[in-house]
C-alpha cells in the first residue's frame, strides 16, 4: 500500500520507477516488440533512458498524473525490458520495449505510428533516436489488409515468370511534353521492358497536365503491347494535393485500362492505406516511390531504419516498394538491402543480426511485396543484380535505358538481352557472379545495343561507403 501512494504521489520521479522499466519482463505472443537505438544525453542512465523512450511512446508524461489509476495503467504502460551496448558506439545502446496489443487501433499505420515515432524523437534527454526493427504481432497483421494484388498474382496477370522484371524511368522526369512524354515509354516499352514509370515529382504541372500524360502513356503501351504480344504497362503516378484528386486519376487511369498506378511515400501513412483498398477494389497493381524517405532513413543514429518503413507498407498494402540496389547511386549495405528484401518476400522472415533483422516475423499469410532496384545501374551490373536482389524484383533502368547512344529502344533491348542470357546462364548452372562479365561479352558480339551499352557505361560504379550498416559482431565460440 505504502508503495502504491508513493508511486502516485504528486510530483516528478525517474521513469523506470514509474514502471516503464522491467528487466524481468517476457513478452507476450501479442506484444508488439520495438528496438530503439538510443543515445543518452551525457549523465542520464541508459536504462532511465529507455524507460523514457518506453514511457513517451505509450502513455507517460513528465510528471506523476493520478488519473493514471482510472485506467488499466499496468497493462498500458510499454515496458523497456532490455538495454544493449551498441558495438563499436561508445554512448550508443539497443532499447528493447514492448507494447500491448491494446495500445493500437486495428488496421492503422497512422495511429501506431503516433505511438512509435510520436513527440519521443524529440525528448530532451535523448541526443539521438533511432527506431531499428519492430516485431509485429499476427493477432495485430491480422487486420491488416496487405499488398492488394502481391507478387505472385501479378506475375500471373502480367504472364512473366522466372526472371526480374524490367522496368525503367521516364527521363527527363521534368519538362517533356505530353506528346514526348509518350514517344519516351512507347520506345522504352517496344524495345523489351516490361514497364515504365512515372517519377516521384511528374504530377500535373504546366508543361504536362495529368490527363494528357495519361492519355499519351496508355496509347504507348497499347501499341507496344500490340508489337509485342506481351502485356507492357506504366506507373501513372496518381499522387495529387488531395484524395479525391488521387481518386479522380486513379479512376481515370482504370477507365484507360492501365494494369498499375503509383502513389508517393509523402502523400502519408493514411493516404497511402486509402489507395491500397482503392487499388484492391480496382484489381489493381500499386506501386510506392519511396519519395523522402532519406531524410529519415539514412543516418544511423537518428530516423527510422528503412525496414521498419518495408514492414508497414507491407501492412499498409503497395503491391511495389523501392528498396536499394546495392550496386547503384542510392544508399545500400549489401547485408541491409538482403534484410529489406526478406522483409518484402519472405512468409517469415528470420531473425539475421547480419543483416540488421532483429526479430523473427511471421507475416501470417499477408501477400508479398515486389522490392523494385532502380537508381544509377546498367546492363553491365546484370550478372551483380540478380545475385544479391534474385529474381521477384524489378530492376529499373532509367538512365541506363535512355542514356543509350544507339536511342531508348536500343537500351531497353540491350537490358532485356542482358537479362535474358544471365537467366539462362544461371539456369544452366553457370556461376554467373564470376562468369557474368564473360557471358555479357559473348552476348555483345552478336547484340550490337549490348555491345553499345557495355561500352558506354562498363566504368561505372558508385564505390561509397554505405551510411547505414548493421551492427553486427560475430563472436567466436568454444570448438
Amino acid at each position: 500500500m505504502g508503495s502504491q501512494a508513493n508511486r502516485y504521489k504528486s510530483g516528478v520521479m525517474p521513469y523506470a520507477q514509474m514502471g516503464y522499466w522491467d528487466g524481468d519482463y517476457e513478452p507476450k505472443d501479442t506484444d508488439l516488440i520495438a528496438v530503439f537505438r538510443i543515445s543518452p544525453q551525457e549523465g542520464v542512465d541508459p536504462i532511465e533512458a529507455a524507460a523514457a523512450v518506453a514511457g513517451e511512446s505509450s502513455t507517460a508524461t513528465w510528471t506523476v498524473v493520478w488519473t493514471d489509476r482510472l485506467t488499466a495503467c499496468e497493462n498500458y504502460r510499454a515496458k523497456a525490458y532490455r538495454v544493449d551496448p551498441v558495438p563499436g558506439a561508445p554512448g550508443q545502446y539497443f532499447s528493447y520495449i514492448a507494447y500491448d496489443l491494446a495500445l493500437f487501433e486495428e488496421g492503422s499505420i497512422a495511429n501506431l505510428t503516433a505511438s512509435i515515432i510520436g513527440n519521443v524523437f524529440g525528448f530532451k534527454p535523448l541526443k539521438a533516436l533511432r527506431l531499428e526493427d519492430m516485431r509485429i504481432p499476427v493477432a495485430y497483421l491480422k487486420t491488416f489488409q496487405g499488398p492488394p494484388t502481391g507478387i505472385v498474382v501479378e506475375r500471373e496477370r502480367l504472364d512473366k515468370f522466372g526472371r526480374p522484371l524490367l522496368g525503367a524511368t521516364t527521363k527527363p522526369k521534368l519538362g517533356l511534353s505530353s506528346k514526348n512524354y509518350g514517344r519516351v515509354v512507347y520506345e522504352a516499352l517496344r524495345g523489351g521492358l516490361d514497364f515504365v514509370k512515372d517519377d516521384e515529382n511528374i504530377n500535373s504541372q504546366p508543361f504536362m497536365h495529368w490527363r494528357d500524360r495519361f492519355l499519351y502513356c496508355m496509347e504507348a503501351v497499347n501499341k507496344a503491347s500490340a508489337a509485342t504480344g506481351e502485356v507492357k504497362g506504366h506507373y501513372l503516378n496518381v499522387t495529387a494535393a488531395t484524395m479525391e484528386d488521387m481518386y479522380e486519376r486513379a479512376d481515370f487511369a482504370k477507365q484507360l485500362g492501365s494494369c498499375i498506378v503509383m502513389i508517393d511515400l509523402v502523400i502519408g501513412y493514411t493516404a497511402i492505406q486509402s489507395m491500397a483498398k482503392w487499388a484492391r477494389r480496382n484489381d489493381m497493381i500499386l506501386h510506392l516511390h519511396r519519395a523522402g524517405h532519406g531524410t529519415y532513413t539514412r543516418q544511423k543514429t537518428h530516423g527510422i531504419s528503412f525496414r521498419v518503413i518495408a514492414k508497414w507498407m507491407r501492412m499498409a498494402g503497395v503491391d511495389h516498394i523501392h528498396a536499394g540496389t546495392v550496386v547503384g547511386k542510392l544508399e545500400g549495405d549489401p547485408n541491409v538491402i538482403k534484410g529489406i528484401y526478406s522483409i518484402c518476400r519472405d512468409s517469415f522472415t528470420k531473425r539475421n543480426l547480419e543483416q540488421g533483422v532483429f526479430f523473427d516475423q511471421d507475416w501470417a499469410g499477408l501477400r508479398k511485396l515486389m522490392p523494385v532496384a532502380s537508381g544509377g545501374i546498367h546492363a553491365g551490373q546484370m550478372h551483380q543484380l540478380i545475385t544479391y536482389l534474385g529474381e521477384d524484383v524489378v530492376l529499373q533502368f532509367g538512365g541506363g535505358t535512355i542514356g543509350h547512344p544507339d536511342g531508348i529502344q536500343a537500351g531497353a533491348t540491350a537490358n532485356r538481352v542482358a537479362l535474358e542470357v544471365m537467366i539462362k546462364a544461371r539456369n544452366e548452372g553457370r556461376d554467373i557472379w564470376n562468369e557474368g562479365p564473360q557471358i555479357l561479352a559473348e552476348a555483345a558480339r552478336w547484340c550490337s545495343p549490348l555491345r553499345a551499352a557495355l561500352d558506354t557505361w562498363k566504368d561505372v560504379t558508385f564505390n561509397y561507403q554505405s551510411t547505414d550498416t548493421a551492427d553486427f559482431v560475430p563472436t567466436a565460440t568454444p570448438a
